[in-house]
Order: structure tokens, then sequence, then C-alpha cells
């Protein structure tokens, strides 16, 4: 049952996220798009760790390379993904306001995929194999 809430929580977590992004492009104050590019830095930013793990069985080892490079690549998806706006915003193609806006929802996003992997990272009691 423990799977089940924390599944919810978590879907809830990304709902409010991209309400957040939703509401930076689509309120009629801002009224632009640009920001929905972060779909994409969301969907990318999982895959190295998930490839990782694939590869690498041995969680034991205090460091390993192919875990490195692929918590290196995700922290430059997730700064990558907090940038934009920003960059967007000093460049007069967004508003400051949305900018917060999509910020917020970065924030939601990306502390809902850490959720994710804190709660169904490891194989104890709950498992997609099931």
């Amino acid at each position: 049952m423990a799977g089940i809430k924390a599944l919810i929580s978590l879907s809830f977590g990304g709902a409010i996220g991209l309400m957040f992004l939703m509401l930076g492009c689509a309120l009629p104050v801002y009224d632009k798009y640009w920001p929905l590019f972060l779909l994409f830095f969301y969907i990318l930013a999982p895959i190295p760790y998930c490839i990782s793990r694939r590869i690498v069985e041995d969680t034991d080892s205090a460091s390993n390379a192919c875990k490195e490079l692929a918590l290196f690549l995700t922290t430059g998806i997730v700064v990558s993904a907090f940038g934009l706006p920003i960059i967007f915003a000093r460049a007069d193609v967004i508003a400051w306001g949305a900018c917060a806006l999509v910020l917020t929802g970065n924030v939601v996003i990306f502390a809902t995929i850490l959720g994710f992997f804190l709660v169904f990272g490891t194989n104890d009691d709950f498992s997609w194999q099931q």
C-alpha cells in the first residue's frame, strides 16, 4: 500500500509542476510558449541514470565511472533546465513573471523525479517487474 500512496503523491507533484509550467506559458499576461522546450529536459533528465543502472549491476562499490558520468550528465541537464528560462527572460523573449512560474515548476518537477528514484530506486518491497 505504501507504493500506491507514493505513486499517487508523485503524480500529484508532477501535475502541480506541469501546472506551473503551463501557467508561465498560457496566462494572457505572458502568452509565450517558448518555455515548453523544458519538456525535453524533463524527459532527458532521468535517462543517463537509468542507463547507468542497467549497465552497472554492482551498486555496492563506492565510486563507479559509469555512475559518475551519468550523474554528471543529469546535473548538466538539470542546470540547463534552470538556465534556459533565465536566458529567455534576459533576452526579453518571456516576461520575468513567466520565468518565476517556470522556475517554480522546475523545482517541483525535478523534486518529483528525485522522489521517484528515492522511492522506487531499490527493489526491496516494490518493483515494476511484479
